[in-house]
């Protein structure tokens, strides 16, 4: 890698460092500023942040492996995606900005649920931080392995050398800036993950010369890779279940609760689904064309899922190309900074704060929240240590842990006011559970295991759902928060009016 390389990286590390300190001025020890930026957010900001946290890692090194192995058929994984994240903006943002302002300004999710359903037992928060804690533990793990397989095969470092660096720069920001760094960064990474999407597929099939050459190499490795139905209607419906998940995606829908007006949710949703559907589509070109280009050098790539890594470092130059490895940190770096934040608020607020220092003032819960960020980050380091670990399957098994044991908790706690505190704990324990055992079950469906038959987030979600809607009707609510829940959507109906 020559110094062109290195020095866009350099100014990359540079600008996030900024960042960080920036932020650190702007909230010092105010505890609402370090956990939600002061819910001040512009919708640009939010927009991209937003889907910068979401994307991670797996959008420019999963996704464009996946589409590289099987073609088309991947790509119902993107689509099943835009649509939830759509539906997420939809139902999801507006109510939840509200609900959280008006339950005493709740910062968390699992805060957001014990006001909800107004559990003076703590039983739901502590819950909800346990399945935080556990399921992003595995997902910080899939952005620390994105991270020290880059460096390794694009610098030659040693592969954990390459986890404590990607770790290291992101603690150094999120410790110092917090919600507002992480948001303020994301939305810089977002911008330069839309920009490297966009000219790298560009220049790989220039490269290759037209689009009908593109079409015979990808016809000759297979028919399936152009045949966006190539799998069983199972598949199909297993790929696209991925947006089931936006529902229950704490580092994303935190977003939404930063937001600095309701109104502005319209302009962050068209902000946000555009960049987001470009940036999919880019990264579903840059697998195919990536397996064309391959093919019509008669070449091999072991690893597909550095695919955009080997494009970027043979056709670019130097400097571009640094600058393209630098998406790649920026998407990795996005989630896992948000990851780190949320889990850090957990521990902080549902758990320190909560049950071990009640009294605890502002700058003491700031300090706690810059000390867990650390934790959580030499926790994910440890973890990450087997380098043949796949990026794609483990935010697999953490999305869908997250959006079974949330997702049907957070719809309905946001539209049914009959909905008891039984009934969302009953949908976090099941939800959760009923993934758990779908990936670990000793048991083959088919002659196939549960998680290849069908994704198990499909069904966990639906266990959760039908958990919480039975144990409610066969409740009763402790204490009355309909008369609360219809104000909220009514002051909901009021702000957007």
């Amino acid at each position: 890698m020559q110094s062109g390389a290195y020095l866009s990286l350099t100014v990359y590390f540079i600008a996030m460092f900024s960042i960080g300190i920036y932020a650190y001025s702007a909230t010092k020890g105010d505890l609402t500023g370090f956990m939600l930026g002061g819910r001040n957010l512009n919708p640009a900001v939010t927009a991209l942040s937003a889907g910068a946290s979401d994307m991670s890692g797996w959008m420019l090194l999963g996704l464009p492996g996946a589409m590289y192995i099987s073609g088309l058929s991947s790509a119902w994984i993107a689509l099943g995606l835009t649509l939830g994240a759509y539906l997420n903006y939809l139902l999801v943002a507006p109510r939840l900005r509200v609900f959280t302002e008006l339950l005493d300004d709740a910062v968390t999710i699992p805060e957001y649920f014990e006001r909800r359903f107004d559990d003076r037992g703590h039983l739901i928060r502590i819950l909800s931080s346990v399945v935080i804690i556990i399921f992003f533990a595995i997902y910080t793990t899939s952005g620390v392995v994105a991270g020290g397989k880059l460096f390794e095969s694009s610098f030659g470092l040693n592969y954990e050398l390459g986890l404590f660096i990607t770790a290291g720069v992101v603690v150094a920001y999120s410790t110092f800036g917090g919600f507002l760094a992480v948001s303020t960064t994301d939305f810089v990474q977002g911008c330069i993950m839309f920009l490297a999407l966009i000219l790298v597929p560009i220049v790989t099939l220039n490269q290759i010369g037209s689009v009908a050459q593109t079409q015979h190499y990808l016809m000759e490795l297979s028919p399936a890779m152009l045949t966006l139905g190539g799998g069983s209607l199972l598949g199909i419906l297993s790929a696209a279940s991925w947006g089931l998940g936006y529902f229950g995606q704490p580092h994303i829908i935190v977003r939404f609760m930063a937001i600095r007006s309701v109104r502005e949710i319209k302009i962050a949703r068209r902000i946000g689904m555009s960049w987001m559907i470009i940036s999919l589509t880019g990264a579903i070109a840059v697998g195919l064309v990536g397996a064309a280009y391959i093919k019509s050098i008669g070449g091999n790539l072991s690893d597909p899922e550095t695919i955009f890594i080997f494009l970027s470092n043979t056709l670019f130059d130097p400097l571009v190309s640094g600058f393209l490895l630098a998406a790649i940190l920026a998407a990795i770096m996005s989630t896992i900074s948000s990851q780190l934040l949320v889990t850090s608020c957990s521990l902080t607020e549902d758990i320190y704060h909560t049950f071990l220092r009640k009294k605890a003032n502002d700058t003491e819960l700031v300090l706690v929240g810059r000390l867990s960020i650390v934790a959580v980050a030499l926790l994910a380091i440890f973890l990450a240590h087997n380098r043949d670990s796949s990026i794609l399957s483990l935010v697999s098994n953490a999305w869908a842990g997250f959006g079974a044991a949330f997702g049907p908790v957070v719809l309905l706690s946001l539209f049914w006011a009959r909905m008891t505190r039984q009934g969302a704990l009953a949908g976090i324990v099941v939800g959760a559970s009923a993934v758990l055992f779908w990936i670990y079950g000793d048991f083959t469906i088919n002659n196939q295991t549960p998680s290849d038959y069908i994704y198990e987030i499909v069904p966990g979600f639906f266990a959760g759902v039908i958990a919480i809607v039975t144990v409610s009707l066969l409740t009763k609510s402790e204490h009355d928060t309909t008369s609360a829940f219809s104000d909220m959507k009514n002051e909901v109906a009021h702000r957007l009016s």
